[in-house]
């Protein structure tokens, strides 16, 4: 994207929302400048530069945290410095360096459900099969059934992904990324619920359009549409948007 501050940068982005009826982003990652593996001052930066985007224009983003159970210490008081001190209101999308299954991702699940906000984590089954620190949905899955209380959404959803997740009630499908694959939207809405079912567009690794065709193509009812394109998120953020005094 265009831009050489994070002002600047959302500034495009508003453009593009307004021509596409997308009434607000949730951010993360910044510019994303990995440095394979991040140090923690990458991720202090990262989330700066969200904040400062959010800052920018209050009315038009909300902020999540971006960290990595690889450092579980710092990734508790990133929480607790851009959520519970700050502006933040998600956590995720986590950085894909260390599985959501491993031990040190407990604490920040737990600190998750303390703070009543939710996690968005990236997962996926890749041809030819993951690397070693890339999560796949049955991570997403052990992780939520470990913690029954916590609210996380299942990245980059597949078919396979679908019928993974099925079972575990408090894990979302998460449809950003990927091509818009017809097909896809109706049977996660048949298979899960449309209560189950996030929009979100992946910009700016993915277009706006690419990602709003999934659902507005989709052969499901307007009821459906309006709960993935909005109203199951602002249900899911209702507790950290009212804490915070934002407009739901």
């Amino acid at each position: 994207m265009p831009g050489d501050t994070p002002g600047e940068r959302m500034a495009y982005l508003v453009q593009c929302m307004d021509r596409l009826g997308i009434e607000r982003l949730i951010l993360s990652q910044g510019y994303s400048e990995d440095k394979e593996p991040n140090p923690p001052e990458q991720f202090r930066l990262e989330n700066d530069r969200v904040m400062a985007a959010v800052k920018a224009y209050p009315d038009r983003a909300y902020g999540s945290v971006y960290l990595s159970p690889r450092l579980p210490e710092f990734s508790l008081q990133e929480i607790d410095r851009c959520i519970r001190d700050g502006p933040m209101v998600m956590i995720g999308e986590i950085e894909t360096d260390a599985r959501c299954n491993v031990p040190e991702m407990d604490p920040i699940a737990e600190r998750a459900i303390a703070l009543d906000v939710v996690i968005l984590q990236h997962a996926g089954l890749r041809t030819g099969g993951n690397p070693p620190e890339d999560s796949t949905p049955y991570d997403v899955v052990e992780l939520a059934q470990r913690h029954p209380k916590l609210q996380i959404v299942c990245a980059h959803t597949e078919e396979l992904t679908i019928r993974i997740i099925r079972s575990t009630k408090n894990v979302y499908c998460g449809i950003a990324g990927g091509d818009p694959m017809s097909g896809i939207v109706e049977m996660a809405v048949r298979e899960l619920g449309a209560e189950r079912v996030i929009y979100g567009s992946d910009c700016g690794g993915r277009s706006f359009g690419s990602q709003l065709c999934k659902v507005l193509a989709a052969d499901i009812p307007d009821s459906a549409q309006e709960l993935i394109l909005g109203g199951n998120l602002r249900r899911l953020l209702t507790p950290i948007l009212e804490r915070k005094g934002y407009r739901i």
